[in-house]
């Protein structure tokens, strides 16, 4: 049990990384359509690229949408509306019609007899279809199916043969002759309108079922193509009804291999490419990026934006895959640009751009436009903490789409009449898009705890609060430090080194001598040396002390690793020379040990840079008159003494390099110590 647990504790990275890479293959497995690749492209419009077409077996052509719909709106106009109708009110009606007469109309009314005549016709003929106990939105012409209480259908009319309430007046007035005096007129219209009731209501529930089940009887299909028949031939153009069948045997065909006995075996495919492409990337690291490689954050972080980007682009192509064009794939070149290098991000972008090919329409234009876009990315965005940079890069890439766009275009359609400008909107979009960038690379910054650009510029700020206690316990220090800064920046400018990075690296690089800023030559103002009260160990413990203390506080303000990093190595394994010699001069079994420092040695070009720029600069204040000569010699000598001791034997830095670098920085030296015209007093 205790070997398995050492064994885990020595591999855990590796483990982690091979659940990482399992998780991300299945989920982006798992966001692929579960149909099969149909294995030919086709757009309407343009013309087919492929060999003549055969159909491999018999199949129906779907119905478009547009079919469909039309067929559901006809249905709807003309299926009947059921009513449900009351027999029994109209028999009460009459009832209520004979004593509610006698009590309007005495004895002594000429021609009661007729009007009592004419008001009983009255109430057969509202009756005969009935009346609606309220207005309905139907045409006239609606068909309407009047059923019993158990419903039973009694008969089929129009709607208009059914009278409204606010139709009541009107049919009264019209069935009361003119030969009825105005009297006897208003009399009857006021005792209709007290007996009067509905008999007829709406059944919703009836008239929904129905409705139902006629739109569930819609065929979706029209036709079918028989086994070997010509589909399409090489260069015709793709109108709308080879489109249908293009589209139907597309479905058909992914259909039936996904959902027959072959669906594991399509699957286990689509796992393996998936698997394939990011164990490629995988490789690229441990060959080509061993830093990134073995640090799963990273790793992490890079397998999260691929599977971020394919998640996007599935999203969108579920929703409408027209709309494929606005997912802002560059943003990933970008960021993974802003955290590592162009390179990592160029190659992780190809191998997102191949993996989604499997789900986009147009794969090959599609994986076209996104590759050049990519490159085009690359190679223009730089120094992304500048505002317009991005703007100028982001306007490159949403040109460059626009033209290459435009030629695949020319090239199906050859002509530009019906060239689809909204699919411009869609790029310029895209870009707009590809700006969020910027706080993107905020908040992955917080989550993952890396570092771009734009952190280090606002670390550079001299304004910070522990560069400020930096410039107040150990003034010298921080000019020291600022010194280096400009020696460090024009050093990395000329090797190609990251600028940015070893400058910030070195304003906090001797952070550490705050703790005892008087022990430190640069701080000793007032000509008192608190080394003289000490013993030579114990001096060369409190320099030494100051990268382990400069640790301690950049850990406790939150400093980045990578700044952290030029703390610790900046004076690699080098030894406290001055108090060394002077112990070796009293004591000749001297341990060297106790006076060196604890390492590491510089892993990088920056941290080299640093390292021979804070010696040349630490020294040079002891250089009296100086001249080019001495000068030359001066970097020379501290140079050559650190390459000898091997301290650059862990970056990644060459000859070439280094010679280039003691060039900037005898020229900066000889700009900072170059003779003054003596002014007369």
């Amino acid at each position: 049990m205790k070997e398995l647990l050492n064994k885990w504790y020595k591999n855990h990275a590796l483990v982690y990384k091979i659940l990482l890479f399992l998780v991300t293959t299945l989920f982006i497995v798992y966001l692929f359509p579960k149909t099969g690749k149909f294995r030919y492209s086709f757009e309407k419009g343009k013309p087919w690229q492929s060999e003549n077409l055969y159909a491999p077996f018999n199949f129906a052509i779907q119905k478009t949408q547009e079919e469909i719909n039309e067929e559901q709106l006809e249905i709807e106009n003309n299926a009947p509306v059921y009513f449900e109708i009351d027999r029994e009110i109209p028999k009460t009606i009459k009832l209520d019609y004979i004593t509610k007469f006698n009590e309007v109309f005495n004895d002594s009314v000429t021609s009661k007899n007729a009007l009592f005549k004419q008001g009983t016709d009255i109430v057969e003929t509202l009756y005969v279809n009935g009346i609606l106990d309220t207005d309905y939105p139907y045409s006239n012409d609606k068909q309407v199916v009047l059923v019993a209480s158990n419903n039973t259908v009694e008969k089929r009319i129009e709607y208009r043969s059914l009278i409204e309430i606010n139709q009541l007046r009107n049919k009264l007035e019209s069935f009361l002759k003119q030969s009825t005096s105005a009297e006897n007129k208003n009399k009857m219209i006021s005792l209709f309108f007290d007996i009067v009731k509905p008999n007829v209501t709406l059944n919703e529930t009836l008239t929904k079922k129905t409705l139902e089940e006629e739109l569930s009887q819609i065929s979706h299909t029209r036709g079918s193509i028989d086994k070997d028949q010509l589909i399409i031939s090489k260069g015709q153009v793709v109108e709308d009804e080879e489109y249908n069948i293009l589209k139907s045997l597309k479905s058909e065909y992914e259909s039936q291999v996904w959902n027959t006995a072959n669906y594991n075996w399509v699957l286990v495919a689509y796992t393996l490419l998936v698997a394939l492409a990011l164990l490629m990337l995988l490789l690229f690291l441990q060959k080509y990026r061993l830093e990134v490689f073995q640090n799963n954050t990273k790793v992490t972080f890079i397998f999260f934006n691929i599977a971020l980007m394919v998640l996007l682009t599935t999203l969108v192509i579920n929703y409408n895959s027209q709309y494929i064009y606005v997912v802002p794939l560059c943003i990933l070149p970008l960021v993974l640009k802003a955290f590592f290098d162009a390179r990592l991000g160029l190659f992780a972008h190809v191998l997102t751009v191949l993996l989604l090919g499997f789900i986009v329409p147009n794969s090959y234009e599609y994986m076209f436009l996104q590759i050049i876009a990519g490159i085009v990315t690359i190679l223009t965005v730089s120094e992304l903490y500048k505002r317009a940079n991005l703007f100028i890069s982001v306007g490159q890439i949403t040109l460059i789409y626009i033209i290459a766009y435009f030629a695949f275009f020319v090239i199906h359609e050859g002509q530009i009449t019906t060239l689809k400008w909204d699919t411009f909107g869609l790029f310029i979009l895209c870009g707009l898009a590809t700006l969020f960038v910027q706080p993107l690379i905020y908040i992955y910054e917080k989550i993952f705890g890396l570092v771009s650009d734009v952190s280090l510029l606002e670390l550079s700020d001299t304004n910070t609060k522990l560069l400020k206690d930096l410039s107040n316990k150990a003034p010298g220090t921080f000019h020291h430090s600022l010194n280096v800064a400009n020696l460090a920046e024009a050093s990395a400018n000329e090797i190609g080194a990251n600028a940015m990075l070893v400058r910030v690296g070195a304003l906090y690089h001797d952070i550490g001598k705050m703790k005892n800023p008087t022990y430190f030559t640069e701080n000793q103002s007032n000509g008192i040396n608190p080394h003289n009260e000490l013993s030579n160990r114990e001096s060369a413990r409190v320099i030494v002390d100051h990268v382990l203390n400069g640790i301690e506080i950049a850990k406790k303000y939150n400093l980045p690793d990578r700044v952290i990093d030029f703390i610790r190595t900046h004076h690699g394994t080098s030894v406290v020379y001055y108090f060394y010699m002077k112990e070796k001069a009293e004591n000749e079994d001297v341990n060297i040990e106790d006076f060196s420092y604890p390492g590491p040695k510089p892993f990088s070009k920056e941290t080299a840079i640093l390292m021979m720029c804070d010696s040349v600069e630490a020294a040079s204040k002891s250089l009296k008159e100086p001249t080019t000569t001495k000068i030359n010699d001066f970097v020379e000598n501290i140079i050559n003494r650190q390459m000898e001791g091997g301290q650059f034997l862990n970056a990644n830095i060459t000859f070439k390099e280094i010679q280039s670098i003691k060039k900037v920085l005898k020229h900066k030296l000889a700009n900072i110590y170059h003779l003054r015209i003596e002014y007369p007093e």
